[in-house]
């Protein structure tokens, strides 16, 4: 999308913490990815619409992850409608990532054709994308779909086929089962729930546990994500992501930090008992 300020570049917009291939393909495509917080103050959702004016102005694209990777926050509709009016306001294309669409706790998280089902405008400045990967736990597989503005589709469509993105047939047959089924999701989700079931019993009054609305995270804060990282690798044997490895920009000013880097992100992936085995190491050392 060429920038509307002549000469400048478009610009990415773009939540921090953030998911890394954003930042990337945002520079692969001769764009200047801007990171927005999302801190605990602003509910880990980026604030788009306080951005100045310049960038705005510039803005060819945003990303919004719900449920967020790596803080599981869930955007609810109202923040879905205000960020799709301010990406038609300002002219700029939404992209919403709902990898984590089907892992929640308590009522499905609302998705952006639901907010737009009465809207005369339809999908227009909108696309999401959409993976098996976390629904299905099958990373491997590396499919998914992509829906929105037919424009966009039409382009998408486009790309893909320059680029030789085709899936094989029998990946194809596999996710058409997959889709199709939601039994194992729901069984899954109730995995996800025990375990969050345990990590709250080790953590609750402690290190900013929340229980997330969406993902299989916790965030935990620790004050120097990269030492507590160190430190639990080097005394339980459990890895953990520091928090300033998804974080970029936008240092705050009174501790010099990067939004995500008093964090560790633990990923809830291994079977129960592993995972409750690695909690309980974790909640130990901490």
């Amino acid at each position: 999308v060429p920038s509307s300020v002549s000469g400048a570049k478009p610009t990415v917009l773009m939540p921090d913490p953030f998911y890394q291939v954003y930042a990337g393909a945002a520079v692969l495509a001769g764009a200047e990815p801007v990171f927005v917080a999302a801190r605990a103050e602003t509910g880990f959702l980026p604030d788009f619409e306080a951005l100045p004016r310049d960038v705005l102005e510039r803005a060819a694209l945003a990303y919004l992850c719900t449920p967020a990777n790596p803080q599981g926050t869930v955007a609810d509709r109202a923040y879905l409608r205000r960020l799709l009016d301010l990406a038609r306001r300002e002219d700029f294309v939404l992209a919403i990532d709902a990898c984590y669409g089907d892992i929640y706790t308590g009522d499905p998280p609302p998705g952006i054709f639901e907010v737009c089902a009465d809207d005369p405008l339809g999908a227009d400045h909108f696309i999401a994308f959409h993976s098996l990967s976390k629904r299905s736990n099958v990373p491997g597989l590396r499919s998914g779909f992509v829906a929105g503005d037919a424009a966009l589709i039409s382009d998408y469509a486009r790309l893909r086929s320059y680029s030789g993105g085709a899936s094989p047939l029998p990946v194809l047959e596999t996710a058409t089962a997959l889709w199709n089924d939601e039994v194992h999701v729901d069984e899954s989700r109730a995995l996800y729930q025990r375990k969050f079931d345990r990590a709250e019993k080790l953590f609750a009054g402690k290190n900013g546990f929340y229980r997330p609305a969406g993902g299989f995270y916790l965030w935990l804060e620790v004050g120097d994500g990269e030492d507590a990282a160190q430190r639990l690798w080097r005394e339980t044997g459990v890895k953990v992501m520091p928090g300033g490895y998804l974080s970029r920009s936008d240092l705050d000013t009174d501790t010099g930090q990067a939004p995500g880097a008093p964090y560790i992100r633990i990923a809830l992936v291994h079977e129960p008992e592993v995972t409750e085995a690695a909690l309980a190491r974790v909640a130990a050392v901490l």
